[in-house]
């Protein structure tokens, strides 16, 4: 509520500035109380041409021309102050008000010869205005996200330059807001190792409208939700509770941690990230708030139906290729199929001595090689459930799935009851303590929240379950479980450009593609 509070103030603040400023350029000042036609005006009042009226027509460009504008109007009072214009682009809603309340008078600017500066100033003023407009954009409008691995293959692609929309859900408020503008988490140029931001103000989660909401086979990009806490030296490799899980709280925390060959692990600093600095992660959304998801044999069913599966999902093949008859490298590189997936496959064979090649294919792919005359044999591979694994999610030994074998579990909605046992208080703990911070803890059977034991609990806020295209290669709701809405940052809407860096060229076939997989 005090978001949306500040919001209209915002506005009214602005044309509330616009009245004054009208008023004294002898302009009748209802004019700014009527919306596009007050822009018209005040353009005009600047001495603007007929190009800004263009401007402001163009998305992204008009926020800058918004900013520019309000630099204008302080010109035509004569107010050229380095310092005094950077308050009007950032605070434009208290400098107008301020202006056209003030003894200052205004100029006609079409009757005077343009005010000049140095080059100095004029590069100040443009370093300013263009971080102020990108912070903007970057945090309302929209981002830039490039795909670093191979985990939404072969929907979209490692190398794929996507535009992520922020309005599609609704912008969300900058929750650390003391960081250094256009950086995620960490410094450049100093290896991971020096965040961008203090965390001396923390704001509350905000989400203003946006468009629409999160639906099934969106690709969505979100803060990873087990990134809370990280180590230095593993980023988003290997979350910090992944970790604990697998070596031992006093190992992680004092740095003595070996893998099965005696090779030590190296952990760094263990840090606590606030929501919006954790890692960015895509995924597609398969799960909604309020539904059941199930996977059997590799088919995801909702609510106990099955539904269809997004364009271009992979899964693991066994491949075996005739001897002496094909060159498989080759082979797969002409199917498509990426350099590292292939690079892993032969390491794996020869670890494992096989005859076969495990790799992740679209199904149309591994029905292409299946025709081929120099391939002996390719079947899929599914996991059964079974044999508990502590890798996936919920992390206990209650549950015996695989990942293709999975759940049901329910994925909790804003304002829902949830019936709390011994059996699924471990899918739901996460949820309880971290995402909507209460203290949780289990005791002879018993469960209490915030000290006071209980059968059940009351969800504060929608979540999703994420799940990558690339299904036997994906960190996903499987081993983390659910995406809470405040961790949700936009939805990637078009795939701009994309480079194969295993080939060395750009793929214009992906130029503007839409990133939907269906």
């Amino acid at each position: 509520m005090l978001y949306n509070v500040l919001l209209v103030l915002y506005f009214v603040g602005c044309v509330f500035g616009l009245w004054f400023v009208f008023k004294k350029a002898g302009v009748a000042p209802w004019k700014s109380l009527i919306p596009i036609y007050n822009i018209v005006v005040w353009i005009k009042v600047c001495g603007k041409s007929w190009r800004w009226y263009i401007y402001f027509l163009i998305p992204a460009i008009n926020i800058f021309t918004f900013l520019l504008l309000v630099v204008e109007t302080a010109k035509t009072f004569h107010r050229y102050g380095f310092w005094e214009q950077t308050a009007a682009v950032i605070l434009p809603w208290v400098y107008l008000p301020v202006l056209g309340l003030s003894k200052l008078q205004y100029v006609d600017p079409t009757s005077e010869p343009p005010h000049k500066v140095g080059a100095v100033r004029d590069w100040l003023d443009a370093i300013v205005f263009a971080l102020v407009a990108a912070v903007i954009i970057r945090g309302k409008v929209f981002e830039l996200y490039h795909i670093p691995s191979s985990s939404m293959e072969g929907s979209l692609l490692v190398g794929d330059r996507l535009m992520v929309s922020k309005l599609s859900y609704g912008p969300r408020v900058m929750m650390t807001p003391l960081s250094l503008p256009l950086v995620h988490n960490v410094l450049p140029l100093t290896n991971g190792q020096v965040e961008s931001y203090l965390k001396w103000i923390e704001l509350p989660y905000h989400r203003f409208p946006g468009f629409g909401s999160v639906e099934r086979y969106d690709a969505v990009v979100f803060n990873y939700p087990d990134g809370d806490t990280m180590c230095s030296a593993q980023f988003s490799n290997r979350s910090y509770h992944d970790l604990v899980r697998q070596y031992g709280l006093d190992a992680v925390e004092n740095d003595r941690v070996y893998d099965d060959f005696g090779n030590r692990i190296e952990i760094g600093k263990i840090r606590v990230r606030p929501i919006d600095k954790r890692e960015n992660f895509i995924k597609r959304c398969i799960g909604l708030p309020g539904e059941t998801i199930q996977l059997r044999e590799q088919q995801v069913f909702i609510n106990g139906k099955p539904i269809r599966d997004p364009e271009g999902l992979q899964f693991t093949y066994a491949v075996n290729f005739k001897p002496g008859m094909a060159n498989p490298a080759q082979v797969l590189d002409g199917m498509g199929v990426s350099q590292e997936d292939m690079q892993n496959a032969f390491m794996e064979q020869r670890y494992l001595g096989t005859s076969y090649l495990l790799l992740p294919l679209r199904r149309d792919v591994a029905e292409s090689l299946r025709q081929r005359y120099d391939v002996a044999a390719i079947e899929p591979v599914i996991f059964p459930a079974g044999d508990s694994s502590r890798d996936l999610f919920p992390h206990d030994t209650l549950h015996r799935w695989s990942i293709d074998n999975y759940g049901p579990v329910h994925i909790p909605a804003a304002g829902e009851t949830l019936a709390l046992t011994p059996q699924n208080i471990s899918i739901y703990a996460r949820l309880i303590s971290v995402y909507e911070n209460n203290t949780l803890s289990v005791s002879n059977g018993k469960i209490y929240i915030n000290g006071q034991e209980t059968t059940q609990y009351k969800v504060k806020q929608n979540y999703y379950w994420m799940m990558g295209d690339n299904r036997h290669n994906s960190a996903d709701s499987r081993y983390w479980g659910f995406v809470p809405e405040d961790h949700i940052m936009g939805k990637a809407k078009t795939v701009l450009w994309s480079f194969d860096k295993d080939h060395k060229c750009v793929r214009w076939n992906r130029f503007m593609r839409s990133a939907s997989a269906l």
